[in-house]
This record gives structure tokens, C-alpha cells and sequence, in this order.
């Protein structure tokens, strides 16, 4: 099978050649460090010496997580331990962090690298202070999400995947966050900055810089996802069916 088909593509490659076209059929992606924040990389700040412990404040917030499962399934609350220790460490989560979380879970440390590996939302690699998150997916491209990459990266002066000298500001490229009626748009930290152009970006990436307060959500006129037209519809109340009061 395999040789009938080197057969045929090596057939089909000189018929190429011969009528002037230069067609591979097999071809290879460049490859690009798309995995960078996921992997774990062994430096002073994170092996397995490393200590990491929750802080009194979060060992509270630890026991109040683990009190929405039954006993029996403690691994439930991986994912929002996990979260509780990213932010805890500074946007990302350590070797040690993620055993810690296992031991909490009592499961095994693999199963939590799995997760933190599998899941965009961990980074296993430190991060600036601001996470700047660029959504370049369909709608957002259609709507200039290209501008506002090569808005950041000139105007930060770094590309995708890098983080500023001052450790302010990391830049990746992200899939859909789920604004795609604001598009283009992006997430810095935990707020989402949509209907943006390249100058509204450079504003706000600014102002962040500069420690001062910034607009959430559209950067236009418009009220988060209504129309150009603002409101045109359901001005009254809806009426029933309605739920009960003690719900």
C-alpha cells in the first residue's frame, strides 16, 4: 500500500514539474512553540525542591471547595485547587504547587500534571503580571484580530509567546473566548476588552502599564452585546412561567 502510493505521488510530483506547477502533497507545518506555557520547564523557581504551601487565607477557600464534594470524591475539586494555586503563585503553577493540590485530592501527582497540561487556563511556565490573551479565531480574524497581534507585538515589543523585559506584560494567541458578537477582542487577567481597534488597544495596553483604571468590556458606545442599534427588543418584563419563590 505504501509503496503504491510513494509510486504515485513521486508521479504525481514530476507531472507537476513538467506542466509548471511546484505542488508538494506532502506537507509540514512550521512548527511553532504553541505549547510553551504547558510544558514544564526545570529551572531554580520550579523542580521538585521548590516548596509551595496554600496561604491561611486560601487554606480556607481550599476547605471551602472541598466541602461542595462528598469525601469520596475529593478529586472533584482538582481543577478549581488547582486555579486557587495559579493564582496564589502568580498567574502560574509550579511542580510543587500541583502536588500539593494532589496530596489535598488524594490522588496521584501525574494525574494532576495531566490536567494542568491538558487545560489552556494552567501556564506550568512563569507569566508577566498582565496575560494578555489575543482570541484570533474565526470571527475575531474576520473582524481584524491580525491588527490588533501586530498592534501588540509592536507596541510592546515582543511576539507571541514572549513576555516584556519588564516582566509586565505576556503575549499569546488564544481560541475562542466566547465574545465572538464583540469580536475582534481579548482577555487581560480575568477581563475581557472587546470591539477593539489598534487604537483602542494601544490605550489600554497603556493605561495598564501605567496602573490606571481601564474600560471592561466593549470599547465602543454600544452596552455590552446589543446591536449597533442599542436595545430594539424585550423593553417590558417577561411574563411567566415563573419559579418558585423558594428556589
Amino acid at each position: 500500500m505504501f509503496s503504491s502510493l510513494f509510486k504515485k505521488t513521486t508521479f504525481l510530483n514530476q507531472l507537476n514539474k513538467s506542466s509548471g506547477f511546484n505542488r508538494n502533497y506532502f506537507k509540514q507545518s512550521t512548527l511553532t512553540r504553541s505549547d510553551a506555557l504547558s510544558r514544564h520547564v526545570e529551572t531554580e523557581d520550579n523542580n521538585e525542591h521548590t516548596p509551595f504551601d496554600f496561604t491561611q487565607e486560601n487554606l480556607v477557600k481550599v476547605e471551602k471547595i472541598l466541602a461542595k464534594y462528598p469525601k469520596q470524591y475529593r478529586q472533584s475539586a482538582l481543577i478549581p485547587l488547582l486555579d486557587l494555586a495559579q493564582r496564589q503563585n502568580g498567574g502560574w503553577i509550579s511542580l510543587k504547587a500541583m502536588d500539593k493540590v494532589a496530596n489535598i485530592c488524594g490522588i496521584a501527582p501525574m494525574t494532576a500534571y495531566e490536567v494542568a497540561s491538558f487545560y489552556t487556563m494552567f501556564n506550568r511556565t512563569k507569566i508577566g503580571e498582565n496575560f494578555v490573551q489575543v482570541c484570533t479565531t474565526t470571527p475575531c480574524m474576520l473582524r481584524g484580530s491580525g491588527e490588533i497581534i501586530k498592534t501588540c507585538k509592536s507596541h510592546l515589543g515582543i511576539q507571541v509567546g514572549e513576555t516584556t523585559p519588564d516582566n509586565k506584560f505576556t503575549l499569546v494567541e488564544v481560541e475562542c473566548l466566547g465574545a465572538c458578537v464583540n469580536a475582534p477582542m481579548m482577555c487581560i487577567n480575568d477581563d475581557f476588552y472587546e470591539d477593539l481597534t489598534p487604537a483602542t488597544t494601544i490605550t489600554l495596553l497603556d493605561q495598564i502599564k501605567n496602573n490606571k483604571p481601564t474600560k471592561i468590556g466593549p470599547q465602543t458606545h454600544r452596552r455590552v452585546a446589543e446591536g449597533p442599534q442599542g436595545k430594539t427588543t424585550l423593553f417590558e418584563p417577561p411574563v411567566g412561567p415563573t419559579c418558585r419563590d423558594d428556589l
